[in-house]
């Protein structure tokens, strides 16, 4: 089974709870143990935020626990963790993704686009693809969580709903919308892909300000989304 290291949290001083995304059972959390001996210390290496890895686990019926047997790294990521734009855009994406991916069900779609995306990320050379990595990534991921806006609404001019993810000629005042100018902006992501990203011009005002605008259309529609600490990281580093 493959899986994509979401989080690990502190259970107690012996152990920590490890949530992974999983290829073949969705979410899943274990408990493992911190120690401090050599083998420990390895796996722990290799369960950092977005790692992949192939694992083997037991599992037991009604448990929200797995026993988590062996694990290993199934790619290898170096500048994902040596390079400091990268680094934080990792923390930025696990720390999303622990919030929004919350049922156990299994996606292999969205396994596979969380993984590929992983991959990129780590191969990217260009700085301006780099730069715009977490947004491509989060404007994309909607479209797995049921929650991208529908394009077929748009017309220049037109305000954009973020409650209903529709664009529109006028103001519903029960719904918070972006006028034109943002409307706009939201559309223009539409075109944008890992392979073109490096493409798009931003300055650092104008991809914070879209950053902005998406956590807060994910807040929208994913309660569980409270206060993120990694934007304001990203927010810093990237001109």
């Amino acid at each position: 089974m493959n899986g994509v290291v979401l989080n690990t949290v502190r259970y107690n001083d012996r152990t920590n709870i490890v949530r992974i995304y999983t290829d073949g059972r969705g979410l899943m959390s274990f408990a493992v143990s911190q120690g401090t001996s050599r083998s420990a210390r390895q796996r722990n290496a290799m369960l950092m935020p977005l790692s992949l890895v192939e694992l083997v686990a037991h599992v037991q019926p009604l448990r929200e626990l797995s026993h988590l047997r062996e694990v290993r790294r199934n790619y290898q990521l170096a500048t994902l963790y040596s390079d400091p734009f990268k680094s934080a855009i990792a923390m930025f994406v696990s720390e999303l993704l622990s919030h929004v991916i919350q049922e156990p069900e299994r996606n292999q779609a969205l396994f596979n686009y969380i993984e590929q995306g992983v991959q990129l990320l780590e191969q990217l050379t260009d700085a301006t693809s780099i730069a715009n990595f977490h947004i491509c990534f989060l404007y994309h991921l909607g479209e797995f969580l049921g929650i991208q806006p529908n394009l077929e609404t748009y017309r220049p001019g037109y305000w954009f709903d973020m409650a209903d993810g529709v664009f529109c000629s006028g103001v519903n005042n029960r719904h918070p919308h972006l006028p034109p100018s943002q409307a706009q902006v939201i559309h223009l992501l539409s075109r944008m892909t890992f392979g073109n990203m490096g493409r798009f011009s931003f300055n650092r005002d104008e991809r914070n300000n879209v950053l902005d605008v998406m956590i807060t259309y994910y807040r929208l529609h994913h309660a569980a989304i409270g206060t993120l600490r990694s934007p304001e990281v990203l927010r810093q580093l990237f001109v």
